[in-house]
């Protein structure tokens, strides 16, 4: 990226949790080297949100979020056109497959899935695609539906693709998904044909700090207690 520790920088003024007037323009005078440089500023805001995650399970870190959505304003000022991302989409409606399908394509670090059941197999197929090209990709479902007739989870994990299911008999039912912690994409929307072609379902598409963050520790918490043995 360039010779600035990045990591120092952003731990520097988290110490006591706010951005302050004198770091914001700090920290505005460092990122001016980057101005438009979209992958490195990406790189900057995934270290910040690894940094308010790994601070946010302590007690004492409840001024953390406001922190985060600071850095996050000041690094939007240095990309151009920077917009807020609020999206909705209703099916049925072939645009809901069509956004899925993008935010595949154009993750490249991470995707993260949380969703009840997936049997749409374009998604699945851009999961994989995903998966090869070197993306992280993980996924949380739910043990009744792997088992479902048409059930792309199973594939998914024979391409190699971790999967954790819950372990109970009550439903693992979210509907979200993280993508290179940049886009959250949550609503009622299965990953399925049946939302895609007759059901009337929603999802919206945002890059909201304070929703990011959220639903990033839910992931992460809910990955972790699947894999010690904690049905959720």
């Amino acid at each position: 990226m360039d010779h600035v520790d990045w990591k120092q920088v952003l731990l520097g003024t988290l110490e006591d949790r706010r951005l302050s007037r004198s770091e914001r323009r700090a920290f505005r005078q460092l990122l001016e080297p980057l101005m438009g440089d979209r992958d490195s500023l990406e790189r900057i805001r995934t270290l910040a949100f690894e940094i308010a995650r790994e601070t946010i399970v302590d007690p004492p870190s409840g001024e953390v979020l406001p922190w985060l959505e600071d850095v996050v304003r000041t690094l939007a000022f240095q990309e151009p056109k920077s917009t807020l991302v609020e999206e909705a989409f209703f099916s049925p409606d072939p645009a809901c497959v069509a956004r899925i399908l993008e935010l595949f394509r154009t993750a490249k670090r991470t995707a993260d899935v949380c969703v009840f059941t997936i049997t749409d197999d374009r998604i699945a197929e851009a999961m994989i695609e995903a998966h090869r090209r070197g993306v992280v990709v993980r996924v949380i479902s739910d043990d009744e539906k792997r088992r479902d007739p048409g059930s792309d989870i199973d594939g998914l994990a024979s391409q190699g693709i971790p999967v954790r299911t819950d372990r109970t008999a009550d439903h693992m039912h979210h509907k979200y998904a993280l993508f290179d912690d940049a886009l959250l994409l949550t609503g009622s929307y299965n990953w399925t044909r049946a939302a895609a072609n007759v059901n009337d379902d929603n999802f919206v598409v945002t890059d909201s700090p304070k929703l990011l963050l959220a639903f990033r520790s839910h992931f992460d918490r809910l990955w972790q207690d699947l894999a010690t043995g904690s049905p959720r």
